[in-house]
């Protein structure tokens, strides 16, 4: 039986992701830290994990059943903060509703399924990554010079979390699953 690696997330809308990937386009061109490109912009609520492809669809039917039952909310992106020497982020603002969604998901993911945090719990720092752990130390401060100098603020409306799957090399949105209200 096949293991597929999956991970959750929430996605911004399609304007902020353009806007965010050229901030990754950036860094690669000019840091040569390319890896946040293979992977939409996004807020990790459940850290990657792998599952068998004959159980697909009772994962499918149990985030359906989760989203469902969650509600829509706002979320505020502000400016850029980095996990130095290697990380940098798009910041998000401090938000219960976010924080809520990501406790409640991992609860119900280990009651449903017994998937649990590989990375154990850590604490929820939500961030959208632009530069991954590929940035080379020595050019962490010049890109944390240029992004720390930018301002960015963006408010958008979350309305689904998403399932993302692993395919050669990248990650692609696999499935969606609307909050209920």
């Amino acid at each position: 039986m096949q293991e597929l690696l999956f991970f959750i997330a929430v996605l911004p809308d399609a304007i902020i992701q353009q806007e965010v990937t050229r901030f990754k386009e950036y860094l690669s061109e000019h840091f040569g830290a390319s890896h946040a490109l293979k992977s939409p912009p996004h807020i990790t609520l459940f850290p990657p994990f792998r599952w068998q492809e004959n159980k697909l669809n009772e994962l499918i039917s149990i985030l359906d059943k989760f989203a469902a039952a969650e509600k829509t909310f706002s979320l505020s992106l502000k400016n850029f903060n980095a996990f130095a020497p290697r990380v940098i982020y798009v910041d998000v603002e401090r938000n219960e509703s976010l924080q809520e969604l990501q406790n409640k998901l991992e609860t119900f993911l280990e009651s449903e399924l017994n998937l649990k945090n590989e990375r154990g719990h850590h604490g929820f720092n939500p961030h959208m990554t632009i530069a991954h752990k590929d940035l080379k130390r020595e050019l962490f401060p010049k890109a944390w010079q240029y992004f720390s100098q930018q301002e960015y603020a963006r408010t958008c409306k979350i309305e689904n979390i998403t399932l993302l799957k692993y395919n050669k090399n990248r990650w692609d949105i696999f499935e969606a699953f609307p909050l209920g209200f």
